[in-house]
């Protein structure tokens, strides 16, 4: 029999967390999550998320034995903005086993249905930045602390539930170039000059005095009409600015301003070395005793081979202009210098053309796909 337990407090949250790490132990692929961000994610006093979100989660035991976990949540805001009563299902993972699956999804069921939703999605997380999708593509692939992976039988779980697809995102996996071809730089050099744009540096003191702000009021503007996006306001905003500026090198951020509006944003490239394989150094996830020295080493010293392609964004009017080749060209030149040798692209939407089409001068491939699922209520 499955019992289904509310998980409230600080010691549960931990086991919440710490659930995810032990299930995927053996997985050579799997990365733990930085257990700060996670504490920090699903505190509801500290994540403003909780502004206009509300959320439950849950754990489930057999016999005392933890078999699995889940997150109900609802965007209120994104229910406002996509006119919708959907209730989010998150951070659910399971062992393989359909009884145990199907208590926890149900559970989130109840949860909507009680507080009049009538649609379930996911995975999704608060927002749209957190980790969305569930990996039904690529489990060969090293994970990324900021991607969901799994093992491919949740997949044959969401179908025997009656889940649909709801939504894909890819991966791609970039080679970085030895040097900027010559031909993508006459480009960038030829847009550049004919529209007055540039790449631009800033250093974390100017993001926190109002840069980094400037940048994700920015991501507002170039993600509107994406998939469930709900507008950050101020304050997740600044939560966001210490969470992503305070472990970034900022040669790896690269912002596109338009001399002719006195250097006015109107792109940018959040990019870091992957952490990959430092996380799996840690104690699950843990920053101590000894975790922080991996991490700090990857930032400091880019112990990887590989770099992370977080956040990209640049107008609709000046992505038709050719923008984002000024920004790689600016990009690769550091990755270059770091002796990074390939790119993993965070989750894109399958069709997102603007996004998927800045691949096409570079030798890449797709490797992995993530999935949401919904079914009415």
């Amino acid at each position: 029999m499955i019992e289904i337990r509310i998980i409230t407090s600080e010691k549960e949250i931990e086991k919440f967390i710490g659930f995810r790490t032990e299930l995927y132990k053996n997985d050579p692929c799997a990365v733990p999550y930085l257990f700060m961000g996670e504490q920090d994610d699903l505190d509801k006093k500290k994540n403003p998320a909780f502004k206009f979100c509300e959320a439950e989660y849950y754990m489930a035991y057999r016999d005392g034995e933890a078999v699995g976990r889940i997150a109900a949540i609802i965007n209120h805001r994104a229910n406002e903005t996509w006119q919708h009563k959907c209730v989010r299902f998150g951070y659910f993972d399971f062992i393989d086993d359909k009884e145990v699956s199907k208590a926890l999804i149900e559970t989130v069921m109840d949860y909507g249905r009680q507080r009049g939703m009538t649609e379930i999605i996911g995975p999704m997380g608060f927002i749209d930045l957190d980790r969305e999708g569930m990996l039904v593509e690529g489990f060969d692939i090293m994970a990324t602390m900021h991607a969901n992976h799994n093992y491919p039988y949740y997949k044959d779980h969401m179908e025997a539930l009656g889940f649909t697809k709801d939504n894909d995102w890819v991966q791609d996996l970039v080679t970085v170039p030895e040097k900027v071809p010559e031909k993508f730089e006459k480009i960038a050099n030829m847009i550049s000059k004919r529209y007055n744009l540039h790449a631009r540096k800033f250093t974390k003191r100017e993001a926190y005095s109002g840069m980094g702000k400037k940048v994700f009021q920015l991501m507002n503007k170039c993600y509107e009409g994406l998939y469930e996006y709900a507008e950050l306001d101020d304050e997740h905003i600044e939560y966001l600015v210490k969470n992503y500026i305070g472990f970034a090198d900022m040669n790896l951020i690269t912002l596109i301003v338009d001399g002719d509006k006195n250097d006015e944003i109107v792109g940018f490239g959040v990019t870091f070395p992957s952490f990959s394989k430092a996380l799996r150094r840690t104690k699950n996830g843990k920053l101590l005793p000894f975790g922080w020295f991996h991490l700090l080493r990857t930032l400091l010293f880019h112990d990887t081979d590989t770099v992370d392609l977080l956040i990209i964004g640049v107008l609709p009017e000046y992505r038709s202009k050719g923008a984002n080749a000024i920004l790689f060209n600016d990009l690769i030149r550091w990755y270059n210098k770091y002796h990074f040798k390939q790119a993993l692209t965070l989750a894109m939407m399958e069709t997102n053309d603007g996004v998927l089409s800045a691949w096409q001068y570079f030798d890449s491939r797709t490797v992995k796909r993530l999935r949401s699922y919904k079914k009415q209520l």
